[in-house]
């Protein structure tokens, strides 16, 4: 034993979901190893008082959690004898003595992602799900991703859970001809961790660092598995994206525009990844959604100064964007593109029909994207309202402030 490098809350933000997603493998029900999971990080907390963590935390926490979770199925064995018959089976199979040969996908973590994306679940709780069980997002984040309420997206998770038990879907890798059927689902959900941690939709600090690297990395290890030009677009759009990192916050933690970012504290090496990533996909002749967000993010990437942009290449990746994508945030994007290409009229009256259709009515980026374009015009009494509503429906901090300060140094 040794002494622990790191607390165990750390350890909880870093390792728990890849605990909870062999444990999930392992035993075969997702409410019975978060049962688990907790229980070990119970008795890890107090034996590791005392002795020290191990010199593998993780394997100690699944071992742990498993034979807990025996033990449970064992004392609920009084009133139920199916309980005692599982818990005689996990225990008879020593998963936790032996790796099991998993050719196809190496990574619990990965694995369950596919699992949770079985076709027999709605697709929205499939996502909704993932995020929840397998990423650890909030109910509360997950419903600001999908623009929805939480209670809505609480009840798709239980019924996606009991869809789950009730067909017997097992926890197991598909087959190689099934993984590209479910390839959406998983590269929607990737991508929604790695905007979670890009830009959190609330708290304190603008990114979450443990969740981008963790999008990436499940990228990376999809692209080992898969030859499909869309993983590796979204592997590329993703390190495009992240390379601005760095740049994109003040030290005291406050937003910093893409247009006045320091742009040598851009991360050159994810650029040229990113790019040379994009031509891969490019050159499969398969272009898809993330392929082409890849190209808008390249745009910016190649301009040495924001002046250098082109802003005309960029509308014109959103027009072939919007063919494929049925989106009003992509629409949104857009209106901003061509608001800086046309100027800020042309791009405000995109928005307003936006806004007029009423999707995005709770968002706030439309209504500081409407504030800023009436700012620009000079209409700061319209500008002052819109930066109102945003500010009121924004929850993240660093946002807020920004949105506070762009009121504050509005014209009376």
């Amino acid at each position: 034993m040794t002494l622990a490098p790191v607390s165990i809350d750390d350890l909880y933000r870093r390792d728990s979901r890849q605990v909870l997603a062999t444990l999930i493998r392992l035993l075969g029900d997702f409410d019975l190893a978060e049962e688990a999971l907790q229980d070990a990080f119970a008795v890890a907390a107090e034996r590791w008082a005392r002795e020290g963590m191990p010199d593998n935390p993780r394997a100690w926490l699944v071992s742990t959690g498993r034979f807990k979770a025996i033990d449970k199925l064992r004392r609920r064995a009084r009133f139920d004898v199916a309980q005692g018959e599982l818990a005689d089976r996990l225990y008879g199979e020593g998963a936790d003595d032996a790796p099991e040969d998993r050719p196809e996908i190496e990574d619990d973590y990965l694995r369950l992602i596919f699992t949770c994306c079985h076709p027999a679940l709605a697709a929205d709780a499939r996502i909704a799900l993932t995020l929840r069980e397998v990423c650890g997002l909030t109910t509360e984040e997950i419903a600001r991703a999908f623009l929805t309420g939480a209670p809505t997206l609480a009840q798709r998770i239980v019924r996606a859970k009991a869809k789950i038990r009730d067909a017997r879907i097992p926890y197991a890798v598909p087959e190689a001809d099934a993984l590209a059927e479910r390839l959406g689902s998983v590269l929607q959900v990737v991508y929604l961790v790695f905007n979670e941690g890009y830009s959190a939709s609330s708290g304190d600090s603008l990114t979450r660092v443990d969740l981008t690297g963790e999008a990436i990395r499940l990228a990376r290890l999809m692209r080992q598995m898969l030859a499909e030009p869309e993983v590796t677009g979204l592997l590329a759009l993703m390190l495009l994206q992240d390379s601005r990192r760095e740049a994109r916050a003040t030290p005291a933690g406050d937003l910093i525009l893409l247009d006045e970012q320091d742009r040598s504290l851009w991360r050159q090496d994810a650029i040229d990844e990113g790019l040379a990533l994009l031509g891969d996909a490019f050159r499969s002749g398969r272009v898809g959604p993330y392929t082409l967000q890849a190209a808008i993010a390249a745009e910016h990437a190649r301009a040495a100064r924001p002046e250098d942009t082109d802003w005309g290449r960029i509308v014109q990746i959103y027009d072939a964007l919007t063919q494929i994508v049925a989106s009003p945030v992509v629409d949104l994007n857009r209106a901003v593109a061509v608001a800086m290409r046309d100027g800020p009229a042309a791009g405000l009256a995109q928005i307003e029909a936006i806004a007029a259709q009423g999707q995005l009515r709770g968002y706030h980026l439309l209504h500081s994207a409407k504030a800023d374009l009436l700012r620009r015009l000079g209409r700061y009494g319209e500008a002052r309202d819109a930066y109102r509503t945003a500010l009121n429906l924004a929850e993240q901090e660093p946002e807020k402030r920004f949105l506070t300060n762009r009121l504050r140094d509005l014209p009376a």
